[in-house]
């Protein structure tokens, strides 16, 4: 339970950031508990993280200001481990290095300066750019859908982020960017179950009856079949796989012509 002086610095702060928020950055106390806050970081252009939508949670110390929040970041990023307390200054694993003067704008600003950076620590991963570029694209779904977990029927584990719970934490505690979040879902025909794009009404969608078509991403190396001006061009390996008993057919007949053709020769020698 906060402190009288943390209720009303906490109170204070809040007023503060909802009327001059920082850039590319908003966040609120939660309605029942004062020390648990939720932000969402927009990704600033000319970064890999442009216009995706990153919600956290700072968790403030009962006696905070003289204490720092524990830190997460909820959404994937590729760039911090999701749901995982972050090693900061301005957090809580370096309590002797936090300053009290510090305001919630202050602490949430550099958490954006540092993932916009390329220093590494405790909750940091690794990522590409193109890794970031594509989860900055699915960032939105994942908040609202709970990465995929989330079920019509609305039966799903409610609040437990990292078990799946079908988006219904982001959703207690931002209906607006939830409605916002769908509308645009629905507007690019996004599957709340896997995030992807369904296809286009009337588009092809297989390669031959009953066989689905996927279409490989980075790295995967698979032939595929593609078609040009009506007729079929088929990735390189396919021919021989398809048609290998055939060739192993052909290989026998010829070995067995061969030989034949030296042991008639030999037998007329001998003789």
């Amino acid at each position: 339970m906060a402190t009288r002086a943390a209720n009303k610095r906490l109170t204070r702060e809040y007023q503060t950031i909802s009327k001059n928020p920082p850039p590319f950055i908003v966040a609120h106390p939660s309605e029942s508990n004062i020390l648990e806050w939720h932000y969402i970081l927009t990704g600033p252009p000319d970064t890999p993280y442009h216009n995706g939508q990153y919600w956290g949670t700072l968790i403030f110390p009962a006696d905070y200001p003289f204490a720092p929040p524990a830190i997460r970041m909820h959404t994937p990023s590729g760039r911090f481990s999701p749901s995982t307390r972050l090693c900061l200054s301005i957090s809580d694993f370096h309590p002797k290095s936090y300053n009290p003067a510090w305001e919630v704008s202050t602490i949430l600003i550099g958490l954006l300066s540092f993932m916009t950076s390329e220093e590494m620590t405790t909750g940091s991963v690794g990522a590409t750019e193109a890794e970031r570029k594509k989860f900055a694209a699915r960032s939105r779904w994942w908040n609202s859908t709970g990465g995929g977990s989330w079920k019509a029927d609305g039966k799903f584990q409610k609040g437990n982020i990292k078990a799946g719970d079908g988006g219904a934490k982001f959703r207690a505690e931002w209906l607006e960017l939830e409605e916002e979040n769908w509308k645009i879902m629905k507007e690019d025909r996004i599957d709340p179950y896997t995030g992807n794009a369904a296809p286009e009404s009337g588009a092809a969608t297989a390669c031959a009856p009953g066989m689905g078509l996927t279409r490989p991403s980075g790295s995967q190396a698979i032939a595929e079949t593609v078609r040009e001006g009506g007729a079929v061009v088929v990735g390189e390996g396919s021919w021989l796989r398809r048609n290998k008993l055939l060739i192993a057919g052909v290989v026998i007949f010829i070995y067995v012509a061969i030989a034949r053709m030296f042991g008639d020769g030999s037998g007329s020698e001998l003789q």
